[in-house]
């Protein structure tokens, strides 16, 4: 019959970062989010019924990262064949994800027919997130979904190892002679 705003917790983050073509200097950063949402589900009489299912969003940002055109080495080396440590690295930036987790503002049943197919595919899950939940996920075959709007707040930034050099001055104590 209808739904009210529960509570929602981030679970995991995947991301991803690809230089962005023809744009030396920047790269695309893909975040797919988690979410475990418990909301409150009033099926025709007046207790309500708890309700648990995931949410799954995608967002996209491109950021500056500078050029990294550096070839990465290593002390590290085998004996007569490529250094594996470096040909596994890439000088791409660290892509980091600082999120807190999210509140609900809204929830809302819709028909599968309203909404474009896009919407109603289900996101290959991982097997770690599946086990957050007690029972199966249901993929809402039966017509109907639950579409949630959540606020989250999210700091996205790309990191890059620099070398810093730093002077480093003697220092001694002061002496006290006595005379």
């Amino acid at each position: 019959m209808s739904v009210k705003g529960g509570a929602a917790k981030l679970l995991h983050v995947y991301i991803d970062v690809e230089p962005v073509s023809f744009n030396r200097g920047f790269y695309t950063v893909d975040i797919r989010f988690f979410y475990h949402v418990t909301l409150q589900a009033y099926l025709g009489n007046p207790i309500p019924t708890t309700v648990e299912g995931l949410c799954v969003f995608d967002k996209r940002v491109i950021l500056f990262g500078s050029e990294g055109n550096a070839k990465i080495f290593s002390s590290m080396t085998r004996e007569g064949g490529p250094d594996p440590q470096s040909l596994q690295r890439t000088n791409l930036p660290i892509a980091v994800v600082e999120a807190v987790d999210p509140i609900v503002l809204d929830a809302r049943i819709a028909d599968r027919r309203d909404r474009c197919d896009r919407d109603c595919e289900l996101c290959e899950i991982p097997d770690f997130i599946s086990g957050c939940f007690c029972g199966g996920l249901s993929s809402g075959d039966d017509g109907r979904r639950i579409y949630i709007t959540l606020g989250q707040f999210s700091i996205v930034r790309l990191e890059r190892d620099s070398q810093l050099l730093i002077p480093v001055y003697d220092y001694c104590m002061p002496i006290q002679f006595a005379i």
